[in-house]
């Protein structure tokens, strides 16, 4: 696995080697001693699987207590995914990092404890996979304005109107009144 630093240093794009042949192919997504040697110490608790239609925009969540850090990757599809630092005493607070994670180029996004995390559906549809190290808890789930303009994320809108966002994603908070990290 090739690790490739973003503009916000803990952010980390993660391509995997992948071996080819007539059959198909085969590559490792996750492995613990590899990521411990880029400087990932992660346990994961738990994986989630969604599948979305284009135009649709999920997030940006985080969970205030019981924090995530997430892997996250697409399994069909293609996806510009978000990650928004929300760790009051950072350099990069306030900043964002985006990418196009797809299932051709296969390329995994690391989104460690303290962000914010979203994305927005390129194709007809994505099946987005990933990896939490934490229990989902409602109770501790927060949500961060996906259009803020103090965070400013350029996201690739391929529509003239709004993305499809959920009823909790349409109510969240700006950066100056969210719950952010100490």
């Amino acid at each position: 696995m090739k690790f490739v630093n973003t503009s916000i240093p803990d952010i980390q794009l993660i391509e995997p080697q992948v071996f080819q042949d007539e059959r198909g192919f085969f590559m490792e997504t996750f492995r613990s001693d590899v990521f411990k040697s880029a400087g990932i110490h992660v346990g994961f608790v738990q994986d989630n699987h969604s599948r979305s239609k284009r135009h649709s925009l999920r997030g940006l969540h985080y969970q205030i207590k019981n924090t995530q850090a997430k892997l996250v990757r697409v399994i069909a599809g293609e996806i510009f995914d978000v990650a928004v630092d929300l760790r009051r005493d950072s350099d990069t607070f306030g900043r964002w990092v985006g990418a196009n994670l797809s299932a051709e180029n296969k390329i995994q996004m690391w989104v460690p404890e303290g962000f914010a995390h979203g994305f927005y559906v390129l194709s007809d549809w994505a099946e987005v996979l990933y990896k939490a190290s934490d229990y989902y808890a409602p109770e501790w789930e927060r949500t961060l304005l996906w259009n803020d303009p103090q965070v400013g994320i350029a996201w690739p809108l391929q529509s003239e109107t709004d993305p499809f966002v959920s009823e909790k994603d349409a109510l969240g908070s700006p950066l100056k009144k969210a719950e952010i990290f100490k």
